[in-house]
């Protein structure tokens, strides 16, 4: 089943306390490849993408200008290539903003034209078995050079 996780943080002492909430929306054989489904999370429009079997979820609100960003189209990017060759690819993991036509990698909320200054929140999504038998899993993020496990 699909779950969607967002981190909390809570400031209080030197150290953040990082929460993991977990939000059921559906199961895998309600979101096949290619698919995404927009959803209302602790009063946030999230939407999930399922990109060949891979799933990924953004906040719907595009940077830009606040348009409905997940309501845009999937569709791939011209790769770099020779001079004179057009090679296309990435095909449907490029999401466009419907209102202005701005393009995030929808693996990462990162905007294709500035990857390190414009994004959009990206949310973790697990797969979670219905009888209750799953294996724990845990953040991991890379800081500065450094593989940081969030527990």
């Amino acid at each position: 089943m699909p779950r969607l996780t967002r981190r909390r943080r809570t400031l209080g002492s030197a150290e953040e306390d990082e929460r993991m909430a977990r939000h059921v929306i559906g199961t895998v054989e309600e979101l096949p490849p290619g698919q995404r489904k927009i959803v209302e999370v602790e009063g946030l429009s999230i939407g999930v993408f399922n990109v060949g079997g891979n799933f990924y979820a953004l906040k719907n609100r595009c940077p830009h200008q606040g348009g409905p960003l997940c309501m845009g189209s999937l569709k791939g990017t011209a790769l770099p290539s020779p001079p004179g060759e057009y090679r296309w690819g990435r095909e449907g993991e490029i999401l466009r903003c419907p209102w202005h036509g701005w393009e995030f990698d929808v693996r990462t909320g990162r905007s294709l034209w500035s990857p390190d200054g414009c994004r959009v929140r990206a949310y973790e999504v697990t797969i979670e078995s219905e009888d209750g038998v799953a294996v724990e899993t845990y953040p991991v993020t890379v800081e500065r050079g450094r593989v940081v496990l969030h527990v």
